[in-house]
């Protein structure tokens, strides 16, 4: 029910619900979880090269996540505000943020010292940033799930 207007939201909107996570946990894992790891684990990628490409690629990453919790947010505001989608966008946005405000920057400046030849301590930054891709996947999911089952409901 779309609680702005009093009647259904449109189905469009229903199913844009459950896709948009859908599609967006599907690129994070990607990412994430199979494409990053795998370049570590090449044995003829020097360090320096590999987290180059690391920060290059995340900070594409995310762009692109930020386009996609716009579209999110448009959603979530034609199927009329469900509770787990104004829920969800807000984890997102708050996991996003702390990513693309605070971890990347600390990050990109790790990297470059990195190749400039230092040798840096053992650092939470990695460990943080990982923890929020796991946060965002779970909710992404969670979304995604919601989204369908609300489709399913609504018929």
């Amino acid at each position: 029910m779309d609680r702005r207007r009093g009647r259904p939201a449109p189905p469009y909107a229903m199913a844009a619900l459950g896709l948009v996570p859908a599609i967006w946990l599907g690129l994070l894992i990607g990412v994430s979880f199979i494409a990053t790891p795998v370049k570590f684990a090449a044995p003829t990628l020097e360090l320096g090269p590999a987290l180059d490409v690391g920060r290059v690629t995340f900070a594409l990453f995310a762009k692109i996540e930020w386009g996609a919790t716009g579209i999110l947010a448009l959603v979530v505001f034609l199927s009329g505000f469900p509770r787990f989608g104004a829920a969800g966008l807000a984890v997102l946005i708050l996991a996003l943020g702390l990513q693309s405000f605070w971890l990347l920057p600390a990050l990109d400046v790790r990297v470059a010292a990195i190749m400039a030849g230092e040798t840096l301590p053992a650092s939470f930054h990695h460990t943080a940033y990982g923890g929020l891709e796991i946060v965002k996947s779970v909710t992404l999911l969670a979304l995604a799930v919601a989204g369908v089952r609300r489709l399913h409901g609504s018929r």
